[in-house]
């Protein structure tokens, strides 16, 4: 490949060109510094760029590799990384002013896994105010006059763009699945509890996700593998052999998968062209998809998340609100504000409610393979002042199942169209393999470059 094109390659093709010496870290690193340079003035997708040490980083890994140390899966691959997720030797803001110029001592979980793995930890990408909904200055690689999407905007942008292959985020209500969408990626929002986020700006532990994008499954595999496992500082992962997602996500399926699909409640809110796009993945499709309506217990879901949300935010954020809510962005401020006000026995009934509706759809799990549903209403929304809706992965983050945004189809306007496919809370490995088929089936436009 012409040295100039590097960055494109997927992270697997280039971890096994490193491993076998046809490839250099320092080469690829380069190249996508080169990329960053080339189109980071219209995406704006990092906050924190040194790329004097990412290259010293890269060359480090190829000595190591030169002088027959171990090399891991993801070894000189070069990695953006959320700026909610701690760095030792990078600054962690947050997105908000309250914490600029903040070094942690210590790196997050996944960023030690990720060192162990071998990566090159490229730089922090772009997060909206405390990942919720104020936007960064990250712009769509697509249409800089359209968002990103959010909160992991520049994660998302910096993945679409050919800056880096790989790329991890967060989610606590749509903050993966939804910039994936709008940006033509890749993104997977695993099972709750499965990756550790001990060194991430905690918002909710209910609902707090970390997620990954990529531009194929098999790069998201690769990348989630490395980071899932049990972590004694984060109370909500458990110790388990870690799932061989890998492995599963490169099988063919025993069956043809069979598909649930599900327009939520807010189907009127899906745009038009949307909706075609939709008729058209369903048409191909045909009789492995069974139109399922949601039990009536999912039917409040959204006021639930939205109660836990704002009521756990409210109390992880309490230092940031008596230091200087007056330097919050309005939007925060309200939902903090809110959150402040939640009772306690409604917070105790929203969460009690999320084990019944697990239940309650785990009976179209034992129908189907995945329920089908969209990502966001549409293409990403014009204009930089939101990120757009996250309604459509409300749900699902709120039950802890784990979910993955395929760029499948295009709106009207060029745009990306994400395709939603959510599996069965820890069946996260099944739920990828069910991904690759449909994105075969479906003929992915992943490899479209903006």
């Amino acid at each position: 490949m012409d040295a100039s094109q590097l960055n494109w390659l997927t992270a697997s093709d280039a971890a096994r060109a490193i491993r076998e010496g046809a490839l250099s870290a320092e080469e690829l690193t380069a190249a996508c510094l080169a990329r960053i340079r080339e189109v980071e003035p219209q995406v704006q997708a990092w906050q924190h760029l040194d790329a004097d040490y990412a290259l010293r980083q890269a060359r480090s890994r190829d000595e190591e590799r030169r002088e027959g140390r171990p090399v891991g899966p993801l070894h000189g691959v070069p990695v953006g990384i959320k700026d909610i997720i701690d760095t030792a030797d990078m600054p962690t803001e947050d997105g908000t002013v309250l914490h600029a110029g903040r070094t942690p001592a210590h790196d997050a979980a996944v960023v030690t896994r990720l060192r162990v793995a071998g990566a090159v930890i490229m730089g922090k990408t772009v997060t909206t105010e405390c990942a919720y909904f104020h936007p960064g200055k990250t712009r769509n690689p697509h249409n800089p006059d359209h968002t990103p999407g959010g909160s992991s905007s520049g994660s998302a942008a910096a993945v679409a763009a050919g800056m880096v292959a790989l790329a991890v985020g967060s989610q606590t209500n749509g903050s993966v699945i939804r910039p994936a969408a709008f940006c033509g990626v890749y993104g997977f929002k695993p099972s709750h509890g499965l990756i550790p986020r001990n060194g991430i700006l905690k918002l909710s532990r209910s609902l707090d996700h970390v997620g990954v994008f990529a531009r194929s499954i098999e790069d998201v595999a690769l990348l989630a593998e490395q980071l899932v496992g049990y972590d004694e500082r984060d109370p909500d992962t458990r110790p388990h052999a870690r799932p061989a997602l890998v492995a599963t996500a490169a099988e063919e399926p025993p069956f043809e998968p069979t598909f649930a699909f599900v327009k939520t409640p807010l189907w009127d809110r899906v745009e038009s062209d949307a909706k075609e796009a939709f008729g058209e993945l369903l048409d191909v499709l045909g009789d492995r998809v069974i139109e399922v309506t949601l039990p009536d217990s999912a039917r409040e879901a959204w006021d639930w998340h939205r109660t836990i949300m704002e009521a756990e935010m409210a109390a992880s954020l309490d230092a940031e609100w008596e230091r200087g809510r007056e330097r919050l962005s309005e939007k925060l401020r309200m939902l903090l504000a809110r959150g402040r006000e939640v009772r306690a026995i409604d917070y105790q009934r929203a969460l009690a409610r999320a084990a019944l509706v697990n239940e309650r759809l785990g009976e179209v799990f034992e129908r189907c393979d995945a329920i089908l549903t969209p990502a966001a209403p549409g293409a990403a929304p014009r204009g930089l002042e939101s990120t757009g809706d996250p309604a459509f992965c409300t749900l699902w983050t709120y039950c802890g199942m784990p979910a993955i945004s395929l760029p499948l189809m295009q709106a009207a306007n060029g745009l990306p169209l994400g395709v939603q496919l959510v599996g069965a809370r820890h069946a996260d490995a099944r739920l990828l393999r069910t991904a690759r088929w449909l994105s075969v089936r479906a003929g992915a436009s992943s490899e479209g470059k903006p």
